[in-house]
């Protein structure tokens, strides 16, 4: 267990990508731009021990997942989807006042590409969280790629991709993949913009590729951290823990709470259940590196733990959890309470469960609606203003020896009503 000082002295966010991978991901895109589809096959055979026949998966196969799925489940998705899609809408960013001098309007990006994860499990919920977003934006074409299955790309997986109206999905997954959407194949069409989460693979080549292809972040391990104190429940709260630990062996999880016993007790818990539970090879390797219970002196002490770790998730398990609001300042999402477990906010919730991990959230905010839409402002100024303003940008542009830029202001003044001399 740590105190304040130890843990802040010893905790270092880990690189969210291994940059030794850079000379392998660059063959692998520049084999992808030159190749096209023919390097794509390769790379499924070589990468997922994969033989498809074709990339794309036909809409009918889409429909027909659709139509075969469980009736619960099918259920659950279309709660999430509508619970996503209302969210998205009443927070998504609208045209300023046309009537103004200057204002901002905003557009939808014309073509986004989604990297859907697979192998160790299917993820429906990726596809929800991302394609709602850019369908709400307004987004014509929508594109998912996700990796080839021996058995087949999950029904769930194809189901989401139908519910949300995704346009085009590919069994391409990795590095690959990011390059495929990035340059264009005879098969895939180029986007504009590439979201979603992967392994390091895909995570460098967006970093790579970035520039000719638009991107949402570049993802590392997933991370929770929480504020407790003795009114939590401590049940809940291990599997909170265990919720996160479970993602991956590099998974991170941090406890923070002023109450040292509660910690000692929380540890015990957490023991014990992680050897009574699945994924438990998974479990054994998060909690024995990337586990840290974190003993504060007060609250101000606990805050600033918090913003130094700044999380992919903080949850707050307090008497009065919104007491933390005002002073929790960089996490990618907040959660109060016992009743918002950060598994709500994977699943359900309404905001988007791609958000910013390793620190970056002390810069980076989570995927919106408003990251599928472009902003550009709008400039038309009356005379009033233009008389009111030239002189002293004229000055500016002397200061600068742009001396054009000067002319293009002063030519102008011949036509103002009332004109006086410069």
């Amino acid at each position: 267990m740590y105190n304040t000082q130890s843990f802040l002295n010893d905790y270092q966010s880990s690189e969210p990508i291994d940059l030794s991978l850079h000379d392998h991901i660059a063959k692998i895109c520049e084999n992808v731009k030159e190749k096209g589809d023919f390097a794509l096959y390769n790379y499924n055979k070589q990468f997922d021990q994969v033989e498809i026949a074709q990339l794309e998966i036909p809409k009918e196969e889409m429909k027909q997942a659709y139509d075969d799925l469980d009736a619960d489940l099918k259920k659950a998705l279309h709660h999430s989807y509508e619970r996503i899609k209302t969210y998205q809408a009443k927070i998504r960013y609208t045209d300023g006042d046309y009537q103004s001098e200057m204002y901002e309007v905003y557009r939808p990006i014309e073509s986004v590409g989604v990297y859907v994860p697979g192998g160790k499990a299917s993820y429906p919920s990726t596809v929800l969280m991302t394609v709602t977003l850019a369908q709400v934006a307004g987004v014509k074409n929508i594109t998912v790629v996700t990796p080839p299955q021996s058995t087949g790309i999950a029904k769930s997986v194809l189901a989401a991709c139908y519910i949300t109206g995704v346009n085009h999905i590919y069994q391409v997954g990795g590095a690959q993949s990011i390059a495929a959407l990035a340059y264009g194949t005879e098969t895939i069409d180029k986007v504009d913009k590439i979201v979603g989460p992967g392994n390091q693979y895909v995570a460098y080549a967006k970093k790579l590729l970035y520039g000719i292809v638009g991107i949402d972040q570049i993802a590392g391990p997933s991370e929770i951290a929480l504020i407790i104190d003795a009114s939590c429940d401590i049940d809940a709260v291990a599997y909170d823990v265990l919720a996160q630990a479970e993602h991956d062996e590099l998974a991170r999880t941090f406890v923070i709470s002023t109450d040292y016993s509660l910690l000692s007790e929380l540890s015990e818990k957490i023991q014990y259940l992680s050897e009574r539970t699945e994924r438990q090879s998974i479990l054994k390797e998060s909690l024995k590196n990337h586990h840290y219970l974190i003993h504060t002196n007060h609250f101000d002490e606990s805050c600033q733990v918090m913003n130094k770790i700044a999380p992919e998730h903080a949850s707050i398990q307090t008497k009065s959890p919104e007491d933390y609001v005002p002073y929790i300042h960089y996490v990618g999402s907040l959660f109060l309470g016992s009743y918002a477990p950060e598994v709500m906010g994977d699943y359900i919730a309404g905001p988007s469960h791609v958000l910013p991990t390793n620190r970056t959230a002390r810069f980076q905010h989570g995927l919106s609606v408003n990251d599928f839409l472009t902003k550009h402002t709008v400039i038309h100024l009356s005379q009033q203003t233009f008389k009111e303003t030239y002189v002293d940008a004229s000055q500016i542009a002397q200061e600068e020896q742009l001396y054009n830029h000067r002319h293009s202001l002063l030519i102008r003044k011949g036509g103002l009503q009332d004109d006086t001399n410069e």
